[in-house]
């Protein structure tokens, strides 16, 4: 951002000040480059097939007991003991090789209380 500023500032001022208008965004520049190398460089990516474990899945080919899951948009080959059907959830609860190991997704279900049941 300071570099386009420097270059624009460069063309637009009066002879001497545009150099120092120049020196100056060219400085703030490096700077900013500095500090973002800093910022990034204590963040690691997380990659890999480990990064699905505890996902959410739906069922593309049916898992008995092997099959087909959609994660993220990407179709990963899949192994579920209990077995599924087509378009059901499932949870990645984990990896063998190339292999998603999978299980029916289980939801907690809370049943709003009803007028019968509540305390008055």
């Amino acid at each position: 951002m300071f570099l386009i500023l420097a270059l624009v500032l460069l063309f637009l001022l009066p002879s001497p000040w545009n150099l120092v208008a120049f020196g100056v965004g060219l400085g703030l520049f490096v700077c900013e480059l500095l500090l973002w190398r800093r910022h990034v460089r204590g963040i690691r990516q997380e990659v890999g097939a480990e990064t699905l474990i505890g996902k959410e899945a739906t069922v593309v080919s049916a898992c008995r007991p092997e099959g087909q899951v959609r994660v993220g948009g990407e179709v990963w080959a899949a192994r579920c003991a209990a077995g599924v059907d087509v378009g059901e959830k499932v949870t990645v609860d984990g990896l063998d090789g190339l292999t998603l190991v999978v299980s029916r997704a289980t939801r907690a279900r809370t049943v709003p209380p009803t007028g019968a049941e509540r305390p008055s």
